[in-house]
């Protein structure tokens, strides 16, 4: 393989948290093997470095022909950052690889490089910025370098998605010059006149159109040579912007002292172009979002561009609306857009059309040309790691991208990760460390909601709702309040078992309990997405007597149903917004007041403004508490602390009740006191202790194989060996 391709890369991994003392420098971390030959064997050539997208890893040499080197001729011209075809292997099989550089090296007589067949792109997919960030990702991730390009490059783009192959018509120079001493047919000499004046190519139906004639006359001018043909892929249909000019233009909000303090911190590190992370800590209700939108105002009046990244979905249509009534020119990248329209936002990105580029984590790969500032708003969140290769945190891509660009990079949270925390305190080396912007107070002053615990330890009524919960929601319901409930678990039942013998539905391939769903009578597995028919009788001993335990956000809402008949309900997760845009319809819909009770995942617990809710009630706030995970008690204050903060927004005011069975649990104290600060402290010494991340660094070894006897002693032995 070595000589037929090239020779390859070996890699070798520092596994570490990018914002420590750890992160890698600068220098790439790939090592080329010493050559094995002399150079005074060697012939100087133009080679082409290729990775595949799938197939063998590393780097291999091509060699690149002549007609491949013509800029004149960009849908053959080769360069870093377009796909190419090349053969591979002993049986030449064709690959399709990217193109990382493009440069002269020592070729020894005795090694024949194989050449480059066909260019796949008319332009470069990566820019060079883009091929060092995605190198340092497959590096730090250990990944394939391929596969982390082409999770960069959307799948829209990499198949031209909305476009198709088009024959175009042109009249040739030597023709044009003479037309008027050509004797034709009246048709034909009617068509090719048209095309002629035409300062553009045109189509065959366009210039049958134009002419008012039909095919015939045309493909006989093909034929004489007095026409001739090329084809180029076009857009289906026209272009159109995102529908901004509709919306009337917002002046900037006056800030408070908190909010000019923390915009003053962002706004040194933009005069200094220079990078700098900014941690803006503000409370639910802060105006986090008004500080980094007038940050984004002068990137934007510097000519240059800015990233917005959201966790959900769900928030997206809202920040995006809010972004629409300050800048005219927007883009959306999220998982809900068809190929079509990612490709439209991405080359609108590429070429420079774009101000600000909201999305989710993927959008932090955006090809904007002239970035100026990132922001991540609600850092803390799980949903910027991707839990699939590459497995990449869109927060740590960001920093290093920033980092590379000399740009400042916004973090806002009102419940930092202790990632974020610690870098923003003293014990943090100074080339480190975050500038932190606090912001403690809500806008206007308004205070923070009323947070008390149920104890259901106490409780007596069956059900998802306590007593005190109901009797809350009925005096919110009769004042023309809304509701938020939370309950952080979809489907109907959690768990189905059989009393008789203790079977459990366990999915076959994750070995983890299905969830019941009742609206179609199924078991989902919620790891793999695996799904089977709800059994009638047990599949072991074959009684009917099936249990379906535990609780979902479908059993909730048929409860709260039920308990208030003349409540319009609306259920917000995973099962009930699949289609493309029913995020934004949902939210409309309760902002409308169209539903006065709105429950959900925690998709509805975080970023969202709803003036009108009066009660929030998180159904059970022990959920993830007890999950044999370090991150556990930080994510279920995090989760309780953001959806407190859904409520008292408005002069209406707000209360919060969370039901828990564990009411002394350090997490839930400090969310309901709303001290992010005391349960930092608690929990940063408690890590420190354990060396746990931020203070170390935890790996995941991951052994497959054929034979489970095999890939178990594998793992002990490396186990045995690594203790």
């Amino acid at each position: 393989m070595k000589d037929e391709v090239g020779t390859k890369v070996y890699h070798h991994v520092e596994t570490s948290y990018p914002n420590s003392s750890h992160m890698p420098s600068q220098q790439s971390l790939f090592e080329t093997n010493p050559p094995e030959w002399e150079a005074e064997d060697a012939a100087h050539k133009l080679v082409a470095t290729v990775v595949l997208t799938s197939g063998p890893s590393g780097e291999f040499d091509y060699l690149i022909p002549d007609e491949m080197l013509d800029e004149r001729r960009p849908e053959t011209f080769v360069e870093p950052g377009r796909r190419v075809k090349a053969p591979l292997g002993r049986g030449d099989r064709s690959v399709t690889g990217y193109c990382v550089e493009v440069g002269m090296k020592p070729i020894p007589s005795t090694r024949k490089l194989k050449t480059i067949t066909a260019v796949i792109d008319k332009t470069s997919l990566i820019s060079s910025d883009m091929l060092r960030l995605t190198r340092w990702m497959a590096e730090h991730y250990f990944c394939p370098w391929g596969q982390v390009l082409e999770t960069v490059v959307p799948a829209g783009v990499r198949g031209k998605a909305g476009t198709r192959d088009v024959t175009l018509l042109s009249v040739p120079t030597r023709v044009a010059a003479s037309l008027t001493k050509l004797k034709l047919p009246p048709k034909q000499q009617q068509a090719l006149a048209a095309l002629a004046a035409s300062h553009e190519p045109m189509t065959l139906a366009q210039l049958g159109e134009q002419a008012g004639c039909t095919s015939a006359p045309i493909n006989a001018l093909r034929k004489q040579g007095y026409i001739e043909t090329s084809v180029e892929r076009l857009e289906t249909d026209q272009l159109t912007a995102i529908a901004e000019s509709s919306v009337e233009r917002q002046p900037p909000k006056e800030l408070n002292s908190d909010q000019q303090e923390a915009l003053a911190k962002i706004q040194l590190a933009l005069n200094n172009a220079q990078h700098e992370t900014v941690l803006i800590h503000g409370v639910t209700g802060s105006g986090k979002t008004e500080v980094y939108i007038q940050a984004i105002e002068q990137v934007v009046s510097f000519g240059r561009q800015a990233i917005v990244l959201v966790p959900e979905i769900s928030l997206t249509p809202q920040t995006v609306g809010r972004f629409r009534e300050r800048f005219a020119h927007l883009a959306v990248l999220h998982s809900c857009l068809s190929d079509v329209e990612r490709h439209r936002h991405w080359r609108r990105i590429a070429a420079g059309e774009v101000q600000v580029v909201i999305g989710a984590r993927s959008a932090v790969f955006a090809p904007t040309q002239h970035l100026g500032l990132v922001v991540i708003d609600e850092e803390h969140e799980n949903s910027f790691k991707q839990d699939t290769a590459p497995r990449y945190h869109a927060r740590d891509v960001a920093l290093r991208r920033t980092q590379e660009a000399g740009v400042p990079l916004v973090l806002a949270s009102a419940t930092p990760s202790l990632e974020s925390w610690v870098c923003t305190q003293s014990e943090t080396e100074p080339s480190q460390r975050f500038t932190l912007a606090s912001m403690p107070k809500r806008i206007s002053d308004l205070p923070m909601p009323d947070v008390k615990t149920i104890d259901l330890r106490q409780e007596t009524d069956r059900g998802a709702i306590s007593r005190p919960l109901r009797l809350a929601m009925e005096v919110a319901l009769r004042d023309g309040g809304q509701v938020i409930l939370l309950l952080n678990r979809r489907g109907f039942s959690m768990h189905v078992q059989c009393p008789a013998c203790g079977c459990v539905m366990n999915c076959e391939h994750c070995d983890v309990a299905m969830t019941f769903h009742r609206a179609d009578s199924t078991l989902l597995c919620h790891w793999c997405d695996a799904r089977r028919p709800a059994p009638q009788v047990c599949p072991d001993c074959s009684s009917p007597s099936i249990r379906y335990g535990g609780l979902g956000t479908q059993k909730l809402e048929a409860e709260v149903q039920a308990r208030f008949p003349k409540a319009k309900v609306l259920r917000m997760d995973a099962d009930t917004m699949r289609r493309p845009g029913s995020h934004q319809q949902a939210l409309d819909a309760f902002r409308k007041g169209e539903a006065n009770v709105l429950l959900g995942t925690q998709m509805i617990a975080k970023g969202l403004d709803f003036p009108n809710v009066t009660l929030v009630g998180v159904v059970s706030a022990d959920a993830a508490l007890h999950f044999p995970d370090f991150r556990a008690a930080e994510r279920t204050f995090q989760l309780v602390a953001q959806v407190a903060g859904r409520t008292g927004r408005g002069e209406l005011g707000g209360r919060v009740l969370v039901q828990t069975l564990s009411p002394d649990h350090p997490a839930i104290i400090a969310a309901c006191r709303h001290d992010f600060e005391s349960f930092a402290r608690e929990e940063r010494a408690e890590r420190r202790e354990l060396g746990y991340p931020p203070f170390g660094v935890m790996v995941r070894l991951v052994v497959r194989g054929p034979q489970q006897l095999a890939a178990r002693q594998t793992a002990e032995h490396l186990a045995a060996e690594l203790k």
